[in-house]
């Protein structure tokens, strides 16, 4: 591609629309996007000086003046995210993880707002992790359930857990004990 046709391209402008699925709705101001559905809300602060975000009849429309790289870049994180706020308002994003405990019997129980871990390789003070709002936890026997219609917040409340069990001054070889993250939520 010669150099005066790319920059007729660039000239152009970028545009790019996100369809809403039936039964969400979105709204845009002062910088931040919030979709609702049928299993909540998600607001999101979508700020650049050379993208432009907008609702117009059921459709989330990006727009640029230019179509430089930065700008397609930025239009395309603004585009994932997105769509991601519309899967979660719509269908909701769940990771999946499982309670592992070898040498001691672990107790993992959610009790206001918090996940207590009880008997974590013989500890008597109990590990707790906090709980966001807009988060759901289920313990089904061994698999821990973390469900919300904002997948940031879901795979952030995750790693909290993952990491609330963490082993210290032990061989990681022999003491693999903890909760781990054995499905994250699908893409967009």
């Amino acid at each position: 591609m010669s150099a005066s046709n790319q920059n007729e391209k660039r000239e152009k402008g970028l545009r790019l629309e996100v369809a809403l699925p039936a039964g969400a709705e979105a709204g845009f101001s002062e910088g931040v996007l919030s979709v609702r559905g049928a299993k909540g809300e998600v607001k999101k602060r979508l700020l650049s000086k050379q993208v432009l975000v907008s609702v117009e009849n059921g459709v989330v429309v990006i727009q640029a003046k230019r179509s430089t790289k930065r700008e397609r870049k930025v239009a395309g994180t603004f585009c994932a995210h997105i769509k991601n706020m519309i899967s979660g308002v719509s269908r909701g994003h769940e990771y999946s993880m499982k309670i592992c405990a070898g040498h001691f019997p672990m107790n993992v129980s959610v009790s206001e707002g918090r996940l207590i871990i009880r008997n974590f390789l013989g500890e008597k003070k109990d590990r707790t992790v906090k709980i966001p709002k807009g988060v759901s936890v289920r313990i089904e026997k061994e698999v821990v359930r973390i469900t919300s219609p904002d997948k940031e917040l879901a795979g952030a409340t995750a790693s909290s857990i993952e990491l609330g069990c963490v082993v210290k001054n032990r061989d990681r070889r022999v003491f693999q004990d903890g909760i781990y993250i054995i499905e994250k939520a699908r893409k967009g």
